[in-house]
């Protein structure tokens, strides 16, 4: 602990007394500078403190696999610093929406989601309890000019994915602005939460997303786990670390599917749409669950993976791996696939960064961000996690990425089925303690 921050490791719980506290001014400021060094934002949140309402900051240090958390006290206003801090911008929204604190200046004040108002009182928008936002607030960008063209997709789309809207404002092919409005659906997880955990709580946490629910799961095991002082076993963490790959695997299928579409490139579309398909069976192998409910559990995992399921899951692996590496490579030898990969979309690195990417979309500007590496958790502890990089930051070099990290991720969960560690594969759950502050990431 220092006097700024009290630096912590990822799943790492500590007493709330030990978090530096600030003035405003000085917590503001000391975003700005740390930022500035290199350090990213990873959240910024309220939490009622009896009467008052405290700000919590939690920012990771650039490479040195540590976080930063430091708090202050706020009223009803907060000076605005996206501006100097871009990737503040939907946090200051969001603590706006979530508790009626007003981002001063804010250079695009609105709420993140479609929702009705559930403050009290008069909201940071002049909103009433449960009245509706106002249509002056949901005001989409316009460009304007003779030749711009508005585009407005959704919320309705096809397929099961949730409701978004997006208002895209374009020159020809060229798009120059896009607003992404959500929350169509938005159930209050978050609130659901508070005061648990109750008998609901982990089937709450794995249908936040369907497409992410052993990285969601898996964080809030991290923190009951970190809270309680339990220690999961070797073998769960293992079994843990398949589950997640299994599920990226999944994800980067259907996505490197999604990106063939795009251009109308229908081979790989098509079969990629079936390989997804085979991740996600493989993950029912484990659990019987394709979207893998009920893997994660406090202390460990709710299944264990048997001789049997090894030698199934090791097939599986192999025959999908062969698919998708036919399917992908189709992608790379398709000149006019090349043609609208390359230079479209590109992404500058220092932009990458103002705006605090992560996951592909920053590692494919060359920005060496992965959670398994940079703040390591559960399995990844043991291993040297090397991310795939590509410096480009265009469409291509984001698929580039996926299909890289499907590779490494395919033998990581063959290397893992081959040496599964003795044991059992959970420890018994302990009730997480109070007055306690645990941050958990998973690379989702």
């Amino acid at each position: 602990m220092n006097s700024t921050f009290r630096l912590a490791k990822n799943g790492e719980a500590f007493p709330l007394e030990e978090i530096p506290r600030h003035g405003l001014n000085d917590f503001l400021q000391t975003i700005i500078d740390a930022t500035g060094r290199g350090w990213r934002v990873i959240n910024l949140f309220g939490a009622p403190d009896g009467e008052e309402l405290s700000l919590y900051a939690v920012l990771g240090a650039r490479n040195e696999q540590q976080l930063g958390i430091m708090g202050t006290t706020v009223d009803g206003q907060l000076p605005s610093i996206t501006d100097y801090v871009p990737q503040l911008h939907l946090f200051e929204r969001e603590l706006a929406e979530e508790w009626g604190v007003a981002a001063e200046e804010h250079p695009w004040f609105k709420p993140v989601r479609f929702v009705r108002s559930r403050l009290p009182g008069r909201d940071a928008w002049g909103r009433g309890p449960d009245e509706q936002i106002l249509p002056c607030v949901t005001e989409f960008y316009r460009v304007n000019g003779d030749e711009i063209h508005e585009v407005a997709v959704g919320p309705v789309h096809a397929g099961i994915i949730e409701p978004g809207h997006f208002r895209f404002q374009c020159h020809g092919e060229k798009v120059f602005h896009l607003e992404i409005a959500l929350g169509y659906q938005h159930r209050g997880v978050e609130r659901a939460l508070v005061g648990g955990p109750h008998g609901t709580t982990m089937y709450q946490v794995e249908t936040v997303a369907g497409d992410t629910t052993i990285g969601h799961a898996q964080a809030h095991c991290m923190v009951r786990e970190a809270l309680g002082g339990t220690t999961v076993p070797e073998r769960g963490e293992a079994i843990r670390g398949i589950a997640l790959e299994l599920e990226r695997l999944a994800n980067h299928a259907g996505d490197l599917g999604a990106l063939a579409g795009d251009v109308g490139y229908l081979p790989t579309m098509s079969y990629c749409g079936r390989i997804r398909g085979d991740f996600l069976n493989m993950s029912a192998v484990i659990c019987g669950s394709r979207f893998g409910r009920g893997t994660i559990r406090p202390g460990g995992t709710g299944f264990d993976i048997v001789p049997q399921q090894v030698a199934e899951l090791q097939r599986r692996l192999a025959a999908a791996r062969a698919d998708l590496e036919n399917a992908v490579g189709l992608l790379w030898q398709s000149s006019s696939v090349m043609a609208r990969f390359e230079d479209t979309g590109r992404v500058r690195r220092e932009d990458a960064l103002e705006l605090g990417l992560v996951g592909p979309a920053a590692r494919a500007c060359g920005i060496m961000r992965d959670v398994r590496s940079s703040f390591p958790f559960g399995i990844y502890r043991s291993t040297a996690w090397e991310p795939a990089i590509d410096h480009h930051g265009d469409v291509y070099a984001r698929a580039m990425v996926r299909w890289l990290e499907a590779r490494r991720s395919m033998e990581f969960i063959a290397a893992l089925l081959d040496r599964l560690p003795p044991g059992e594969c959970r420890a018994k759950d302990a009730h997480p303690r109070g007055g306690m502050m645990a941050v958990a990431m998973t690379e989702g």
